[in-house]
């Protein structure tokens, strides 16, 4: 049993291999079915299997196996999302000396650009493929919503303009996404719980979302991991903890100004303020994630106004977050869709209420794990990279149970907006039912593979 890990971790990148391959596309979803859940039965087993691995071994075999796990998903192009294709073109635009607020993509005056990029704009063909779409002068297009403007934050548009200047094709922006995925891994071994570690690094969504299909989440993820550990170690460590607090804001700022979602971890950064007398440096934190994101977003401001804002309002309108009958499906099974949404503000600022009463300080994530995860099981988005953070901050907290998070937006994504409310529904089933579990088994259970109590030795050696 020692080795058996090492059988289930090859077949596990083999079937991901075969998934990116020859497993289906979005246009042809219906063989990708099988292939996802077998890729998840193999994680598991793997997963389950690492405990019996040699402890010496353990954190280097979990690296390789993410580099393994990533690299498999640069076997093909994008194959369920054309959401890199936007990413390439706005980092284009950038290097042209242009704001990418500023313009949409099928705009008269980026005629130039568009026919300097037949990667993204096809010049002949018959534009029937699943990433392809007409504009509205007729021109096909890789690019998903070609008549708006972009709606990304300017550090994921700060990655662009890094993918462009790196060579500004596909496989650049995969490649990015490997590398972004496996630092993340190599972050969350630094807590020397390969077995946590090892459900971020070989969860079968990093080939798929993080690298096949190139999502900026990605960045978002290491962003918030990073914030979250040295927001940790300054807690354990009085004598840094102005200057980790400060740098963990920071980042969260940073992480925020990705994709908005990260920003969510904020309570949990600030676990158990209200169970004490509130101090100057409580404010420190707030304010440094805040002035990181404000700085991020001044020369764009300054640049382009209002316009900063770009698609967003349209994003949310289209997603059906405006929509009584569109998004958060689990309410609407208790209420009417006019009411669904304030009762899920109600639920989020409960739970939000409890993590800043009831949190640990010195576990950040698992507050921030609790918020998120509810946040998006009472919303219900479409796309199951958004979970990504889900997966990561599982893997700082060790409470697999919320992977099925990222498995519901995975299955509604394939299946359609008819299927949200099953979809979520039994994630948070199988949530609860872990919660359960772990309340059985006694306090600070995970469920996962015990590993050697180093952490806090970690920790008073100073390192995040």
């Amino acid at each position: 049993m020692r080795l058996a890990v090492l059988p289930a971790l090859f077949a596990l990148v083999a079937a991901l291999a075969l998934t990116v391959t020859s497993g289906g596309t979005l246009g042809n979803p219906r063989p990708l079915y099988g292939w996802y859940a077998a890729d998840l039965a193999l994680f598991a087993l793997a997963v389950a299997l690492l405990r019996y691995a040699p402890r010496r071994g353990r954190a280097a075999l979990v690296l390789a196996g993410s580099v393994a796990v990533a690299a498999v998903g640069l076997l093909a192009p994008p194959r369920t999302s054309d959401d890199a294709y936007r990413y390439l073109w706005d980092g284009r635009v950038q290097a042209a000396g242009t704001s990418p607020y500023r313009y949409a993509p099928d705009d008269p005056a980026l005629a130039g650009l568009r026919s300097a990029s037949p990667d993204l704009f096809p010049p002949a063909g018959p534009c029937t493929g699943w990433d392809e779409r007409r504009t509205a002068a007729g021109q096909c297009s890789r690019l998903n919503r070609p008549a708006v403007h972009t709606l990304y934050p300017p550090v994921a548009e700060a990655w662009f303009r890094g993918l462009a200047a790196a060579g500004g094709g596909i496989r650049t922006a995969q490649a990015g996404g490997a590398l972004l995925a496996v630092g993340t891994t190599g972050l969350l071994l630094t807590r020397r719980r390969p077995a946590h570690a090892a459900l971020w690094g070989w969860f079968p969504g990093i080939t798929v979302w993080a690298v096949n299909d190139a999502h900026i989440d990605t960045l978002g993820a290491l962003l918030l991991t990073a914030a979250l550990l040295l927001t940790a170690s300054g807690a354990r460590a009085p004598d840094a903890r102005w200057r980790r607090t400060a740098a963990g804001g920071a980042l969260l700022g940073a992480a925020t100004a990705v994709k908005l979602l990260p920003g969510l971890a904020l309570p949990g950064a600030m676990s158990g303020l209200l169970a004490r007398r509130p101090r100057p440096r409580d404010l420190l934190l707030p304010a440094a994630a805040l002035a990181a994101f404000a700085l991020a977003y001044l020369p764009h401001l300054l640049a382009s106004g209002t316009a900063v804002l770009g698609y967003l309002p349209g994003y949310l309108r289209e997603e059906g977050y405006r929509d009584p009958g569109g998004r958060f499906g689990l309410p609407r099974l208790l209420l009417p869709g006019g009411a669904a949404p304030y009762a899920a503000a109600l639920v989020l600022l409960a739970v939000v209420l409890w993590v800043l009463r009831r949190g640990d300080p010195a576990r950040p994530w698992s507050g921030a794990l609790l918020v998120t995860g509810t946040a998006l099981l009472l919303a219900a988005p479409g796309y199951p990279w958004y979970a990504l953070l889900v997966v990561a901050l599982v893997a700082l907290d060790g409470r697999w149970e919320w992977l099925a998070v990222p498995a519901a937006g995975q299955a509604l994504y394939l299946l359609g907006g008819s299927a949200q409310q099953a979809c979520y529904a039994a994630a948070a089933a199988v949530v609860l039912t872990g919660a359960l579990f772990r309340r059985l088994l006694g306090p600070g259970s995970t469920g996962t593979p015990r590993e050697p109590r180093g952490e806090n030795r970690f920790a008073a050696r100073g390192a995040p």
